[in-house]
């Protein structure tokens, strides 16, 4: 069985770190009752003067799991209001998804 990556990161403005990290911290996730979810970390990268590099790091058990949960109720209750928060991001969080191999 394959395994699948979905990372976002995240450029935060400097000293809208803690802030950041207690939104994802205190947030509902809903991923506990999703089909195919293993587990979720927030990674915390350098800092350089302009951000501090983050990436949210979900395992999942394929690609296809992933992909049905984006267009779920979870994934909406997931992410709502998370415009709210724009104020924060140096430009615009970016997706990777990876297929583990090995």
């Amino acid at each position: 069985m394959t395994m699948y990556i979905a990372m976002n990161r995240f450029k935060i403005k400097r000293g809208e770190e803690n802030s950041f990290e207690d939104i994802w911290k205190t947030r509902e996730t809903h991923l506990d009752k999703v089909p195919g979810f293993k587990n979720f970390h927030l990674l915390k990268g350098d800092s350089n003067e302009e951000y501090t590099l983050y990436a949210s790091h979900s395992a999942w058990v394929n690609q296809e799991s992933f992909s049905t949960w984006t267009k779920s109720e979870a994934f909406r209750k997931a992410h709502k209001g998370a415009g709210q928060n724009q104020h924060m991001y140096v430009g615009r969080p970016q997706f990777e998804g990876f297929e583990i191999i090995v």
